[in-house]
């Protein structure tokens, strides 16, 4: 029986990730809302390439954005093997709301549904347990109000382009989430 993915040619594996560096970019800069050309034209490849290798636009972002959340899913793995879970799970925080200012797709991204959507929640859910079990977040705050958060604060830091907003926001967010605020 014949490979139904038969291994890519050298050519075509340099082609796709010059494809998928160019979606991340673009995607970060843009969000969902970025046209195919311009994505094509970044990577240095036609229309054609781009959807030789994606059959759609959303396969295109679904591919950008599974990386994207297995890197910050991998962080806060990591961030839950520290000995201060406060300092984890704000640290954690910190992280998204840096990499929401930078990357305009971070709110999509983490929203594409799924087991890695699953795995984020999964990963949160950890982070937010440890650090109320320490004391450092307010006990009734639940994973769920926790995802409802972090997706108004994705999407209010990028209703306008007002610098230092995204960091203003979750500043505001990690007061009322903390037990030690006055």
């Amino acid at each position: 029986m014949a490979d139904p993915d038969p291994p890519l040619r050298a050519d075509a594996r340099r082609n796709r990730q010059r494809v998928l560096q160019a979606a991340r970019e673009v995607f970060a800069e843009s969000g969902f809302g970025a046209p195919l050309d311009e994505i094509a034209a970044r990577a240095g490849v036609g229309a054609g390439t781009v959807y030789r290798h994606f059959a759609t636009k959303e396969a295109l972002f679904e591919a950008v954005a599974t990386a994207r959340v297995a890197d910050l899913v991998a962080s806060a793995q990591r961030l839950a093997t520290r000995a201060d879970p406060g300092a984890a799970f704000f640290d954690f925080l910190a992280q998204l709301g840096a990499e929401a200012e930078a990357k305009r797709d971070t709110s999509d991204a983490i929203a594409v549904p799924g087991a890695l959507r699953d795995t984020m929640q999964d990963a949160l859910s950890l982070l937010l347990s440890r650090a109320r079990q320490a004391g450092a977040v307010r006990p009734e705050v639940t994973t769920a109000d926790l995802i409802s958060i972090i997706k108004g604060l994705l999407i209010a830091a990028h209703d306008d382009a007002e610098p230092g907003r995204p960091a203003r926001l979750l500043t505001i967010v990690i007061a009322g989430l903390r037990t030690d605020r006055p």
